[in-house]
């Protein structure tokens, strides 16, 4: 296997605490020192279809956005389909799947500058195939940064709890990133976090600030995670929802609540709060809202209908009740797209501006 091209192995000390939030900073930040890139996740867990093949949805993703100009099955050598362990179990395979990785990586850096490589939840995730991330980054003979949540004890506590994993394969972990730091306690968690990680042999390479776009679902997520009917053809299609409202009260109360980034959700035959979210766009046009959700499966009369193809945001219309689809748009686990070009911008800069790029790069 290629043991000559710099590569780094983003790991975390749970599921959906930034890993590919920094993995998609840190290849544009890395792409001013290394101009040739890749990029490989090992192993997934969340993945699409593509051309007959399961690829992860972060690959997709890195690919979108950075044009790696390698093959998606080779970014995204193993995907873990829901009766993967079963089968392993009964019939391991661990070799063929160890030769899988490593010739992937073959491929994914050939004439390439620099690898990053991205695991798939905390330390251990995949022990139960015998390939753990820990594993995963031992094979790759890659070196590891860990991405946590910010903050400093459970953080620090969690960080040691995933470093004894890594040491027992033998990995060496450069450092460590803090994610979601409320911006008013960046210095006193940068100061403290970083005595406490260089108690444990640990480096501070970075702390994220908090940044509100960054968790906000779009409409066009709402939409897919509902399975919802989109109404019109508005101009504004990837609003970021900032704010959801039940428009279940009377509809001058609910007039109040119209304002940017917010979300009305609202029975079908409430025809007079979509009427009054209409007029309110002709007489204030700065207050245009991020989107509508219809619920119960209640379509709107023809007349009303006519009124929703002119609006400039979206409106869809979901099966499921008011209360169930506020329920799952609270629960909704928010994934960058590649669409996103606002956020993929507020991620790269934050990357630049706050994690020492140069520092990493001198590490591995």
């Amino acid at each position: 296997m290629n043991a000559s091209t710099p590569r780094v192995f983003i790991a975390a000390t749970r599921q959906n605490d930034g890993k590919t939030t920094t993995s998609l900073g840190l290849l544009a930040a890395v792409q001013q020192y290394f101009p040739r890139i890749g990029y490989i996740k090992p192993v997934g867990q969340r993945f699409v279809e593509i051309s007959e093949q399961k690829i992860d949805e972060d690959t997709v993703l890195m690919d979108k956005v950075y044009k790696l100009n390698c093959p998606l099955v080779d970014m995204s050598p193993i995907a873990v389909e829901p009766d993967f362990t079963r089968k392993y179990l009964q019939s391991a395979n661990y070799d063929v799947l160890v030769r899988r990785i490593q010739k992937a990586f073959d491929r994914v850096a050939w004439e390439k500058d620099f690898v990053l490589c991205e695991g798939s939840g905390h330390a251990g995730v995949g022990s139960v195939f015998d390939l753990s991330n820990a594993r995963v980054a031992k094979l790759l003979e890659a070196k590891v940064i860990i991405v946590t949540q910010g903050g400093i004890g459970k953080p620090i506590d969690e960080v040691c709890l995933n470093q004894a994993l890594f040491e027992k394969e033998g990995v060496e972990i450069i450092g460590v990133i803090l994610n979601k730091v409320v911006p008013e306690k960046i210095e006193f968690i940068t100061e403290f976090a970083k005595r406490g990680l260089k108690r444990q042999g640990l480096e501070l390479l970075g702390v994220l600030p908090h940044r509100k776009i960054l968790s906000s679902p779009t409409m066009e997520i709402i939409r897919d995670e509902l399975q919802a009917e989109l109404l019109n053809t508005p101009v504004m299609t990837n609003n970021l929802v900032e704010e959801i409202i039940l428009g279940a009260m009377g509809v001058h109360n609910t007039i109040s609540s119209f304002r940017p980034g917010v979300m009305i959700i609202t029975p079908g035959d409430r025809e007079d709060i979509i009427l009054a979210a209409a007029t309110t766009i002709m007489t204030q046009p700065h207050e245009t809202l991020a989107g509508i959700v219809i619920t119960g499966g209640v379509r709107p009369n023809a007349n009303v209908l006519k009124v929703i193809a002119d609006m400039p945001f979206p409106v869809i219309l979901a099966e499921n009740g008011s209360y169930s689809v506020a329920s799952k748009v609270h629960d909704l686990i928010v994934k960058t797209r590649a669409n996103d070009v606002e956020k993929i911008a507020v991620i790269r800069d934050l990357i630049a501006k706050h994690v020492d790029v140069k520092r990493i790069l001198n590490l591995i």
